[in-house]
């Protein structure tokens, strides 16, 4: 197939503004079924029809898009489609790899006789580094300046690579660590809503909608200010930037209705805590929710956008909140200029994709139609181990009971009635002694870009705190707590409106601008706090305002970890303990001894929309942006190599040539069976990334450790796994090096497996590699869910690298789905009704996995033989697309057979 022209030139339009020709595709007059399609699709329709050239992007792609309606049911009629999205965001954690697979691609390219340079983004990708500042000191004033030093004396080499790759690469912007965090950034700064491309030959500028993929699945933060974008795996993301188009099934649109306004004591946060919970008991993975309705008049962006970013815990592809007056507002808020506006509202109200939220004739059709009424929103938290499951405040001292004692699970510590009492002592460094029980907060963190993006509840925490400490109220001097926000622009509000002294005052110090505490960055814990938890088995608490609060995430000795406001946060802070009942009992006494409740400190809805008025202004986001890509005098110092080929230093612990074309020839190797297999693991439901690639420490006891040990490497300066993903050597042996890791061929929790010829119980990577010895291959069977959370590509290549070659489960989460594929395993999902439980599988068998001789269709039957059970399972390669990366052995291969042929 060859590239041919677009067939939709016909529908090209034109307007002039200030002096300027503007083109663009006039999706609406393609036929009348337009009006009736959710807008999120109309972005979708629009980018296909700008890039079919019936080869990426087909005109049965136009078609299938055009012809989207509510009867499509994932599963059932599914449909295929193409679509580009016009850049790439990644951090560094993902981003790293990506690069390190891209400069690999390069060594390819030349030892199969190619020309390196040829190798390049063709889609603009931007890197923001924010994912590996540590939070090791907190509570002072020079914690920030102590924890960038930290940082970069840990990653001076992941540093060097990645400045590197912005000089040596075209279309590659490096955004430096200390700026923010990546969605943030992306809302406040990089996000254009509408993109010009100019046509050199007419002197003409092509107009069409912003639309964006990235490395983290928290990408969909973007949807609040109407931007389609979603996060993709590292491996989807190379291909994107590799100028790919994204193969996916057109997706059922949920539409989300909201009416009525927000109680003026309720936060954002506890509104997208509530669609979190709501949505994923309706069940939207892999679906797009598109909210609509006269309550979303009622919410800024800022408040959309912290709905949109936490769509990967509710499960669905987006969350999308049209273009509105509201929207164009915020852009203007944000230092976007006048001219920009007036040109982003011409051109979508000429291809109507403008909404106007109060106009019900512009509601297009969904798949179906689910409502909240805002005046239903409670004060909430999220937890213990599960950001969807929502709990009222007001509940909170029953539910934590509840989840002491109740069996192991979601929902459940199985504390012993004896133990339920048990106490630690803190002989303190203030002469006092404290006592840890279980409830006890010993971390809280206003964090993450959920949350800090949002100037009402950073401005409400900072009233919250200056009321907490004129009432003479202070948080307990063991708990470590931390500010992290999300960009320069917090601060710039926050000082000026005189609330820093009040943050600082009850221990909430800027630690430094990125992810930190929500990535599970949060730094050591005091050892008396530690030794005090340990020795008593006690179940205390974390609390943050982030978006994720899997077990072992945040911090290994914080087994109970609550998602919160950042209001919360700080009261939460101030009680000492998750179990308090807010209503009945204070926060502590005044100066007179009269006690103080939360409802005397917690600041009204109008209080803080005052300060907003007063003190943000789009000043702040100039002066903070205009410099973001300087850096700090560290970054501004690294020394970097000349040249098109990296320079790969055998010695380094951070940075190694992977494996994923070594040795690849130019044929397409042939298809063979998986025989005689042995299953490395049996998993349950809902198993992370975070347990099968975790991004957090290195265990002292750990494979990884060991290795890193042998190469001279001291632990104190082990750092975690996410700062080392561009190591396949470290990282192949962090896989399944997740401490809460339950795996039923073994009696314990923890990353060991069991190595079936032998009947030993070995880590899980040492398992691996003795099986690789003995010649056999791995398969690896799992329950419900697997893959969930964040899209971790080490999560998929480092079952690779183990030696997995298929993986049996009943189902996937569709980032890590599409990862798996990527890297050359095939996912098998078991038949409706069925699972291991029901086939009786031990994990202790022989499998044998029979691929067709007449070659691989999406979405078959396979036939799997696990000793004497025989079963079909669905082979979910859902595309074309998909199976010719497996034929290739992933799509890095794929790719330099592509540029050398």
């Amino acid at each position: 197939s060859v590239k041919g022209p677009n067939p939709f030139t016909n529908i090209l339009k034109s307007f002039t503004l200030a002096k300027n020709t503007y083109k663009y595709f006039d999706v609406a007059s393609i036929d009348k079924k337009y009006d009736q399609l959710p807008y999120s699709i109309r972005v979708l329709l629009e980018s296909a029809v700008r890039n079919c050239d019936n080869f990426h992007v087909l005109e049965k792609d136009v078609r299938n898009i055009l012809n989207w309606s509510p009867t499509i049911k994932q599963g059932s009629n599914d449909v295929e489609v193409s679509f580009k999205p016009s850049r790439v965001v990644l951090h560094d954690y993902t981003g790293v790899p990506a690069m390190v697979d891209i400069t690999s691609m390069r060594d390819a390219v030349v030892q199969l006789g190619g020309d390196a340079a040829k190798v390049n983004p063709i889609c603009p990708s931007v890197m923001i580094i924010d994912h590996s500042l540590p939070v090791e000191f907190a509570r002072s004033a020079d914690a920030m300046e102590k924890n960038l030093e930290v940082e970069f004396q840990r990653n001076r080499e992941r540093y060097i690579f990645l400045k590197w790759t912005a000089s040596a690469f075209r279309n590659m912007l490096c955004v430096p660590p200390g700026s923010g965090i990546i969605h943030q950034i992306n809302l406040e700064y990089l996000a254009h809503v509408v993109n010009e491309q100019n046509d050199p030959s007419n002197g003409s500028i092509l107009l069409y909608p912003d639309s964006v993929v990235g490395t983290d699945s928290h990408t969909t933060m973007i949807n609040g200010l109407g931007v389609v974008g979603w996060g993709v795996g590292g491996i989807e993301a190379e291909a994107v930037m590799l100028g790919q188009s994204i193969s996916m099934l057109l997706p059922e649109v949920i539409g989300y209705r909201l009416e009525g306004k927000l109680n003026p004591l309720v936060t954002s946060t506890d509104l997208v805590l509530t669609i979190t919970k709501h949505l994923r008991q309706l069940g939207v993975v892999g679906k797009f929710v598109e909210f609509f309705g006269p309550g979303v008049a009622e919410l800024n962006i800022a408040d959309r956008a912290t709905i949109s970013n936490m769509c990967p815990e509710y499960g669905a592809t987006m969350g999308y909140f049209p273009i509105d007056e509201n929207t164009l507002s915020y852009l203007k808020l944000s230092n976007r200029s006048n001219e920009k506006i007036e040109l982003i509202r011409k051109y979508l109200q000429a291809t109507k994709q403008f909404r106007n939220f109060a106009d019900q004739s512009q509601d297009p059709k969904f798949t179906k139609v689910v409502n909240l009424d805002l005046a239903t929103v409670v004060s909430s938290v999220s937890g213990p181990k599960r950001p969807h499951d929502q709990v009222n405040v007001s509940d909170m001292p029953k539910d934590f009971k509840s989840c002491l004692s109740s069996p192991i699970g979601f929902k459940g510590f199985a504390i012993a009635p004896e133990a339920l009492g048990d106490v630690g002592e803190l002989n303190w460094e203030d002469g006092k002694t404290y006592k840890l029980n279980h409830g006890s907060v010993v971390l809280a963190a206003i964090t993450s870009c959920t949350n800090t993006s949002n100037p009402s509840v950073m401005l409400g925490a900072g009233l919250l705190a200056k009321k907490a400490v004129e009432k003479g109220l202070d948080v307990l001097p063991y708990i470590k707590t931390s500010l992290s926000p999300g960009s320069g622009v917090v601060t710039y509000y926050l000082q000026k409106a005189g609330l820093i002294p009040y943050l600082e005052k009850l221990g909430f110090n800027i630690v430094g601008y990125g992810c930190m505490t929500c990535i599970g960055n949060s730094g050591p814990l005091h050892e008396k706090v530690v030794n005090a938890i340990e020795d008593n088995s006690l179940v205390c608490a974390g609390v943050l305002s982030g978006n994720r609060n899997f077990e072992g995430r945040i911090h290994p000795n914080t087994r109970a970890n609550y998602l919160a406001s950042p209001l919360l946060v700080i009261a939460y802070a101030i009680a000492g303990r998750v179990d308090i009942d807010f209503e009945k009992e204070p926060l502590g006494v005044d100066a007179q001894g009269n006690k103080v409740f939360l409802r005397d400190i917690w600041p009204t809805r109008s209080d803080i929309q005052e300060l907003e008025n007063k003190h943000i202004v789009p000043a702040m986001y100039q002066k903070t942006y205009s410099t973001i890509e300087q850096g700090t005098k560290e970054w501004q110092s690294l020394k970097i190599p000349d040249g098109n080929l990296f320079t790969w230093d055998s010695k380094s612990t951070y940075i190694k040539c992977p494996p994923f074309c070594e040795g690849m020839t130019r044929e397409v190797p042939e298809l063979k069976n998986i025989e005689k297999a042995r299953c490395l693991a049996l998993l349950g439901d809902f198993i992370t990334t975070d347990h099968i690639s975790p991004a957090g420490a290195i265990a002292r006891n750990s494979p990884a450790a060991r290795y890193l040990s042998e190469n001279n490497v001291t632990p104190r300066d082990f750092n975690t796994y996410g700062t080392r993903r561009g190591h396949d050597g470290v990282l192949s042996r962090g896989c399944f090096a997740n401490i809460r890791l339950v795996n039923k061929l073994i009696p314990k929790t923890g990353p060991r497996t069991l190595h079936i010829p032998s009947q030993e119980i070995l880590d899980v990577y040492d398992a691996a590699q003795k099986y690789r010895a003995e010649g056999t291959p791995l398969v690896l069977v799992a329950g419900k869910d697997y893959g969930s959370g964040s899209s971790r590509d080490w999560a998929a290549k480092g079952p690779y690298m183990l030696g997995i070659k298929a993986i049996i489960a009943e189902s996937y989460e569709r980032i890590h789905r599409s990862n798996l594929v990527g890297v050359g395993v095939i996912p098998l999902q078991f038949l409706p009704g069925q699972s291991a439980e029901t086939l009786k599988l031990t994990g202790l068998e022989l499998y044998d996995i029979i691929l067709p001789k007449s070659g691989l269709k999406p979405g078959q039957r396979i036939q799997v033989n696990a000793g004497g059970t025989k079963f079909e399972t669905i082979l979910r390669f859902d595309t074309e697309v998909d199976i010719t990366y497996y034929r290739n052995g992933g799509i890095l291969p794929y790719m330099v057979r592509k540029m050398l042929s």
